[in-house]
């Protein structure tokens, strides 16, 4: 069974109704102290953190006075975006004690779903995590609509998760776990510990209900954790409203485990083989060696391009014999790869006319 201790990358989602007072509309000062002190914790013995935080809405809700009730869209948006500002200041302010450093990250569906603005939320997240920063994640309510909006932070946080390559998702609700119906309704109602594979009748055990500040429902949940454990990671569902939830975690609180299929590392891998290639990129010997030992293609070694693709495409790896070595995503335009073949890395910016990245193909986005 998974357990906290054992994470190197963890997504922590956090609802609405753990950190804002439904009554109130105002923040649970003592609870986000203590998650804070747990974050900490946690970025002390070295796993990166990031955070899944709803609260936006309702922090802007009750500053403008707005009533609990469903909101049509662009009142929801307006809510948003004065709730925005307020929530990234409080997780600033909360984590700013431990010496800790926060950004801000808004994101919609569309940011997963086309592979280009992947990469690009991709590069973002490891270049802040690899900064020691703490990235407090949040859904895009002001400018999203329902077209490309997720809807719920537990299926935006198994992205998250996705996307960063986390080997343990933690979803902090307002249960302790997963129940075979639901506890407030069926005494009869029991927790599994551990689920090890996502069956029809896991699905059909759950339910719809919500808490008051929140939209996600166990539903909700189990498709969060089809998505994270297909991409090798593990799930937890544990209560939150306590204080220093996550120490509560490590110390036994009740929780349920979903178990990864396979490895972070390794689905991705498998995810990036399974492409069609809109194009190729033949590398010379020395490049051929760099990569089966397990480097990134730089434009150095690129000998000639094939095809014709877009930033974020899938391309194949070739030798100049024509021998397939594998597949990858690609970091610039056919166009701009012809431009900058043969060259150093540092020569780039003077080619092309604007900065880019060092490499063509990072090693993480490639299957040989």
């Amino acid at each position: 069974m998974a357990a906290l201790s054992d994470a190197r990358r963890v997504v922590v989602k956090i609802g609405s109704a753990l950190l804002v007072d439904k009554e109130t509309g105002a923040f649970r000062d003592t609870w986000l102290r203590g998650m804070a002190e747990d974050v900490a914790r946690l970025r002390a013995r070295g796993a990166d953190v990031v955070l899944v935080s709803s609260g936006s809405i309702a922090l802007g809700r009750g500053v403008l006075g707005l009533p609990r009730s469903d909101l049509p869209l662009e009142q929801s948006q307006a809510a948003a975006a004065v709730g925005q500002i307020r929530l990234a200041r409080a997780w600033e302010e909360g984590l700013a004690p431990h010496g800790i450093t926060t950004a801000q990250v808004l994101v919609t569906l569309e940011d997963s779903a086309d592979r280009r603005r992947y990469l690009n939320s991709r590069a973002t997240m490891e270049a802040l995590l690899a900064h020691g920063v703490v990235p407090i994640v949040n859904e895009n309510d002001t400018v999203a609509t329902d077209e490309i909006r997720y809807g719920d932070n537990d299926r935006l946080a198994a992205q998250v998760a996705v996307t960063v390559g986390a080997d343990q998702l933690i979803l902090l609700s307002d249960v302790d776990g997963f129940y075979s119906g639901n506890p407030a309704l069926d005494a009869g109602a029991r927790r599994f510990d551990v689920i090890e594979r996502i069956t029809p009748e896991i699905e059909a055990m759950a339910g719809d209900a919500g808490s008051g500040l929140s939209k996600g429902g166990m539903k909700t949940k189990i498709l969060a954790a089809k998505t994270a454990t297909a991409a090798g990671c593990a799930m937890a569902i544990t209560e939150g409203s306590g204080v220093k939830p996550l120490s509560a975690l490590e110390a036994g609180a009740p929780v349920t485990w979903f178990t990864p299929q396979t490895d972070p590392h390794t689905a991705r891998k498998r995810w990036i083989a399974a492409m069609k290639p809109r194009g190729a990129l033949v590398v010379d010997a020395g490049a051929e060696t760099a990569l089966t030992a397990g480097r990134s293609l730089l434009p150095a070694g690129v000998a000639n391009v094939e095809g014709s693709f877009g930033r974020g495409d899938p391309v194949a790896i070739k030798t100049v014999g024509g021998a397939m070595l594998g597949h990858g995503l690609t970091r610039y335009t056919a166009a701009e790869a012809r431009a900058i073949r043969g060259h150093k890395s540092n020569e780039i910016e003077a080619i092309l006319g604007y900065p880019g990245r060092a490499v063509l193909i990072h090693r993480d986005d490639m299957a040989l």
